[in-house]
């Protein structure tokens, strides 16, 4: 009872300087994720079966957070600037596993090549909520803050794939799962958004309909709205599709058929979204941070900062060539793709399906970078967006 008094006083404690908070180093990730930390020395809560419940609540606030952030982009906007996150999905995101698979065979020598190959494929998805500063404030154009939403919304599904192939080819997971690998993957790409953007038009329709008739209330739309992110999810994932790819293209669909006019559901999406989140961020604090920090060698750290200030803005680099992007914008494009709850939860997917040791270290490499990522990325953040708005003349 008192470790939980502790953490409900915590929470009221950030929330209450939460705004204030966002113009400083420190983020609500940092801080639940040091706060679990410090947990873990205690007794003040029991950690059994806390992994489980660790897996779950990211999976949750993932798949929440995937379909709020793609709900408050402007497609028409979007399609107009599609050639910088296309080209960062579909180009960047290949060469950061191509480079960073590369990286890690010159830090970890030993290690087979397909299981570096998903080491990088693990590290290659990005977190837009622990740099939550560059993408609301409104001081960065427009254009840099939806490219990095949407970036960051469809490349975890996009990495899902390879990671599962990775993982079959390293014999990390069962090895009927490496059968008919492109009907697979072609299942996994297509019926995703297909399915994603029924469900979320379809969702957003009716959502009017009811509102216009006065059928329902705002409290119920915030919670149908919840529902339907997890219909999205869930409907893609039974069907064979990408369910994190489905979470996201049904945001998006939802949020441009409605285009605000139910604003409820937003902040009432956003209050559970960032809830889940925060209790994710304070589990894995709790359950892995400690024990990947003591397992955190000098070849893994310089892993983890290669992959964060070298493969990345490479990648992103050499993918928005011959845009005519100017150098500070790829720069600001590469640096902020910090690794957070995707990262931490295809890791732990590998994990509980390995039987060896291969899978567990992959694990405590991931949430090393995490915990590094959300610090170095939280402490850049509000800084990184306020010198790029103003120097972009914004």
């Amino acid at each position: 009872m008192t470790g939980l008094l502790i953490i409900t006083v915590a929470t009221i404690f950030l929330a209450l300087i939460a705004k204030r908070l966002s113009s400083t180093v420190i983020t609500p990730p940092m801080f639940f994720l040091a706060l679990g930390a410090l947990f873990s020395f205690t007794d003040l809560l029991p950690k059994e079966n806390a992994q489980e419940g660790l897996h779950l609540v990211a999976e949750v606030a993932l798949v929440i957070l995937l379909f709020l952030d793609a709900a408050k982009v402007d497609l028409a906007e979007l399609i107009r600037e599609r050639t910088v996150p296309l080209r960062m999905l579909l180009i960047g995101l290949p060469l950061a596993i191509l480079l960073g698979t590369g990286g890690a065979f010159l830090l970890l020598p030993d290690w087979p090549l397909f299981a570096l190959a998903l080491l990088a494929a693990i590290l290659g998805p990005t977190d837009a909520a622990l740099g939550q500063s560059v993408i609301t404030d409104p001081s960065v154009p427009e254009m840099e803050r939806q490219s990095l939403s949407v970036e960051s919304g469809m490349n975890d599904g996009l990495a899902l794939p390879a990671i599962l192939l990775f993982a079959s080819l390293a014999a990390i997971t069962p090895a009927s799962e490496a059968t008919n690998w492109f009907t697979f993957i072609a299942m996994q790409l297509t019926l995703g958004p297909l399915i994603g953007g029924a469900v979320g038009y379809v969702g957003g329709w009716l959502f009017l309909r009811a509102d216009e008739r006065k059928y329902t209330a705002s409290t119920y739309e915030g919670i149908s709205t919840l529902a339907l992110a997890g219909a999205a999810y869930l409907s893609a994932t039974l069907l064979g599709g990408n369910g994190f790819i489905a979470a996201f293209v049904a945001g998006l669909a939802f949020g441009n058929i409605v285009k605000g006019r139910c604003q409820f559901i937003y902040d009432f999406t956003e209050s559970e979204g960032q809830m889940l989140s925060w209790a994710a961020f304070f589990l894995l604090g709790l359950t892995l941070v400690p024990l990947a920090a003591q397992n955190l060698t000098l070849p893994v750290f310089l892993l983890i900062l290669t992959s964060l200030f070298v493969i990345r803005p490479l990648a992103i680099w050499l993918s928005l060539t011959g845009t005519g992007l100017p150098p500070r914008t790829r720069i600001f494009f590469g640096w902020f793709g910090p690794r957070g709850l995707a990262t931490a939860l295809f890791a732990l997917l590998i994990a509980g399906n390995s039987e060896d040791a291969q899978g567990e270290a992959i694990l405590m490499i991931a949430i090393n970078a995490v915990w590094i990522s959300a610090l170095l990325h939280g402490v850049t953040a509000a800084f990184g967006a306020l010198c790029y708005g103003r120097y972009s003349g914004k």
